[in-house]
């Protein structure tokens, strides 16, 4: 069977309920953490009605997830955020201000407030998580350096508020669910040494009770399809981009020893 569809998407969440897992967005688990739970987070970084399909098959499964919106046109759409959120799912904003403010972290909390606004006269926030932003020599991050997040009614933000002693995270960045080395900045301090090649492979640790009590799972939903023709379009192109961000991460570390 062929990985990063949505057929293998929705056997990783049967996997789950049938193995008595239950479901929590990242305000739940933040205000009341279950001793075993799930959290399924999603970057909206692109095919936004991508991720309005995935928020479908989990409403259909009486499920819930975290949709993480950038303010970009790939992304940002009030009608699916609207829809994603009346399904009782968790709207954040997918915050990449440092990026636009060319590192200024001034401009950008003035860019973050504008953009957190917006979002808010469509649905509540009440958590935000970072974009990568690849390319960018800037880490959205490091606005926090500057300023509070919790100034702004805001509880979380997964990258400083989650025990990863306690929860095991795993994201697809790089359509790949072992590709730590080309994720540039979707990366937590690992402390349960556990390693997946595939969407299959963390199916079987759930059947074979190897799999975590706790988990926070990143999904980005424009890389799962059923297409088969956009799929094999998106993998190529995947490889592509891993190869450029491995030899980034490379040049980044060797300048940074200069």
């Amino acid at each position: 069977m062929r990985d990063f569809t949505l057929t293998a998407y929705r056997g990783l969440l049967d996997a789950f309920k049938e193995a008595g897992y239950p479901f929590q967005t990242f305000t739940e688990y933040l205000n009341k953490p279950l001793d075993k739970v799930i959290m399924l987070r999603h970057d909206v970084d692109d095919r936004k009605l991508h991720s309005l399909e995935f928020a479908r098959i989990q409403h259909e499964k009486g499920i819930v997830g975290s949709y993480y919106f950038r303010m970009v046109p790939e992304s940002y759409d009030e009608g699916v955020i609207r829809a994603i959120y009346d399904m009782g799912h968790e709207v954040g904003y997918h915050y990449e201000d440092m990026d636009f403010a060319k590192g200024d972290p001034h401009k950008a909390i003035r860019l973050f407030e504008e953009h957190l606004a917006k979002l808010r006269n469509v649905v509540p926030v009440s958590t935000i998580c970072m974009h990568g932003s690849p390319r960018s020599p800037f880490d959205n991050k490091d606005v926090w350096k500057h300023y509070r997040y919790r100034d702004y009614q805001i509880i979380g933000e997964p990258y400083f508020d989650i025990d990863y002693r306690r929860v095991f995270y795993m994201t697809d960045t790089g359509r790949r669910w072992n590709g730590s080395s080309v994720s540039v900045r979707d990366k937590v301090e690992d402390h349960f040494g556990l390693v997946f090649r595939s969407t299959f492979d963390i199916i079987a640790a759930i059947r074979e009770n190897r799999f975590p009590q706790r988990a926070m799972l990143n999904f980005h939903p424009q890389r799962w399809t059923d297409n088969p023709t956009l799929w094999l379009s998106d993998k190529y192109q995947q490889h592509a981009k891993n190869f450029v961000k491995y030899w980034l991460i490379r040049m980044r570390k060797a300048a940074a020893t200069v």
